[in-house]
């Protein structure tokens, strides 16, 4: 074995590297990013031609893992949170035609909601979808989960979830791993065809056996040693400890835990260790990340008199990441005083980088739009999200990955006017493509403006799908050539700018605008690359 300092997401990468990894099938999303990235730079993925590029959306992901699964081969599919909402469809119809090569579908999740829109908890796809989920403890745990998931996923022929949260994602520790990497999977045609095809007929009966398997997943989910009850000497609580969470909880205990303890790794969750650890202690305390998962199915799986406490009942909270403090107040035990940052720390709120071409557009846009006191701003996920912010305030709604163009052109059939959306290239054809299709369709009148800064800017400058495409899209999808435009967004071009915005709010109908501009990020990065290429010269 070697070690190596690293972050959980690159433990995770490592890991099925080492396990015989054919192809990684992302999105990129805060925290689960530099997942990939690791993958990408890695000299034994580039030696062994591991796919290793980003895709349009989680969805499209998520269904070439599928067909890498088909073929025989290790799929490895990593989102963010929701953006396990997008690949919803395909993931849950994977249980039911279940994996020839192994599946692993990692989730980020991002409580407290440092990039996110809500906090939600991956777990309940893995509950609803009956497939068996991971939530490694530690660096260590992630990495060595890897080759048990993709062994698991093919065993039991179903892809297996594993659930992170943002502080494993992101901090590091010393991960011991293998020297000798497995090798890929050989192409075979091993996958049973009719389990393929979700005909009615298939679906039922695969349903059937999936739903059967549920007692034998619990089964081996009690008797893995990422499962593991352990006794204490005050049996007046006992503590069941998810995920990283039970990381922190052995931070409060450095000499070691008096209670009983249940560590939970590994799901469904292993009744027969709750039922332990229930009926030999006077309360229990549920300590995990995200919401009470644990906490509401331990109701309805436990015997006895035990008083069940955690987030449901106050002495945990309710929203918010944990940590060590937090477990210990629920614990009664001291903490040393908080650090007031109130006083000593400014404010810094987020802010759309200096020269970045979407100030240009939001200053055009608002420009035009003090003549239009009714207009209503449709915005979208990205680095332009900040135009809510001061000193543009020029968005009025963000919900999710495309929402923009359908918000906007369901407020013109409700009679608004003008209704405009903004929405960025990666946004636009990880999901806006189709809202666009719509309002082509309807004729909707609605501006869009796609603002291109020629990258996937927010999670660190990957590719964008769209580049140098987005005018082929857009009259391919049907917007007349008439009222589909290009420009600079720079402030010598505003009086362009600003003109075309007003004509095309004027016309009665739906027009694009693409004010394209590279990012000043990446731009700055390029423009080091080059210096670097000349010197070597």
């Amino acid at each position: 074995m070697m070690k190596k300092l690293l972050l959980g997401d690159e433990a995770i990468a490592q890991g099925a590297l080492d396990a015989g990894l054919s192809g990684v099938y992302a999105y990129p999303g805060t925290p689960s990013t530099e997942i990939t990235e690791y993958i990408q730079n890695s000299p034994l993925a580039v030696e062994r031609n591991v796919h290793r590029k980003w895709c349009v959306n989680e969805k499209t992901a998520m269904e070439a893992a599928l067909g890498m699964s088909y073929m025989g081969k290790r799929a490895l599919v990593c989102m963010k949170h929701v953006g396990l909402n997008v690949c919803a469809d395909p993931f849950i119809n994977s249980a039911i035609t279940g994996t020839n090569g192994g599946i692993v579908v990692l989730a980020a999740d991002d409580p407290s909601m440092h990039s996110s829109q809500d906090e939600q908890d991956s777990r309940f796809y893995g509950k609803f979808a009956m497939i068996p989920v991971f939530e490694p403890s530690s660096q260590q745990e992630a990495y060595d989960m890897m080759a048990e998931a993709f062994d698991y996923s093919e065993q039991e022929h179903l892809p297996v979830l594993m659930r992170v949260t943002t502080r494993m994602a992101h901090s590091r520790a010393v991960v011991e791993v293998a020297e000798t990497p497995r090798e890929q999977n050989a192409l075979n045609y091993d996958s049973v065809a009719a389990n393929w095809v979700l005909l009615p007929v298939n679906a039922r009966r695969r349903n059937d056996y999936v739903t059967s398997q549920q007692q034998h997943l619990e089964d081996d989910a009690a008797a893995s040693a990422h499962n593991l009850l352990t006794d204490g000497t005050d049996h007046s609580l006992g503590i069941i400890a998810s995920g990283i969470a039970y990381n922190y909880l052995m931070e409060c205990f450095p000499n070691g835990c008096p209670y009983p303890v249940l560590k939970v790794s590994r799901y469904p969750l292993p009744k027969a260790l709750v039922r332990k650890i229930t009926d030999a202690c006077d309360a229990v305390l549920v300590i995990e990340e995200g919401q009470p998962f644990i906490e509401d199915m331990l109701r309805g799986i436990m015997p006895g008199n035990a008083v069940v406490k955690g987030r449901l009942t106050g002495e945990l909270p309710r929203t918010g990441e944990l940590n060590p403090d937090v477990v210990k107040r629920a614990l009664g035990i001291p903490t040393e005083q908080a650090y007031d940052k109130s006083e000593k720390v400014a404010p810094r709120p987020p802010a759309l980088c200096q020269g970045c071409g979407h100030r240009d557009v939001y200053a055009a846009m608002n420009e035009v739009l003090l003549d239009y006191p009714n207009a209503r701003v449709f915005g979208d996920i990205g680095c332009y999200t900040l135009g809510f912010l001061p000193p543009y305030k020029a968005i009025h709604s963000c919900v999710d990955m495309g929402a923009s163009i359908t918000m906007a052109k369901g407020a013109a059939d409700a009679g608004q006017w003008p209704a405009l959306a903004v929405i960025g290239d990666s946004t636009f054809t990880h999901s806006g493509m189709t809202g666009l299709l719509d309002a082509v369709n309807a004729n909707a009148n609605i501006t869009v403006i796609i603002s291109d800064n020629l990258t996937t800017a927010m999670t660190g400058g990957q590719d964008s799908a769209g580049t140098n495409k987005f005018e082929a899209i857009c009259r391919g999808l049907g917007v007349d050539d008439a009222h589909l435009h290009v420009v600079v967004p720079l402030p010598k071009n505003m009086p362009e700018i600003t003109r075309i915005i007003r004509e095309e709010i004027e016309y009665q109908g739906l027009s694009v605008i693409i004010p394209r501009r590279e990012c000043m990020q990446t731009l700055q990065r390029h423009l080091k690359q080059k210096k670097a290429k000349e010197a070597k010269k």
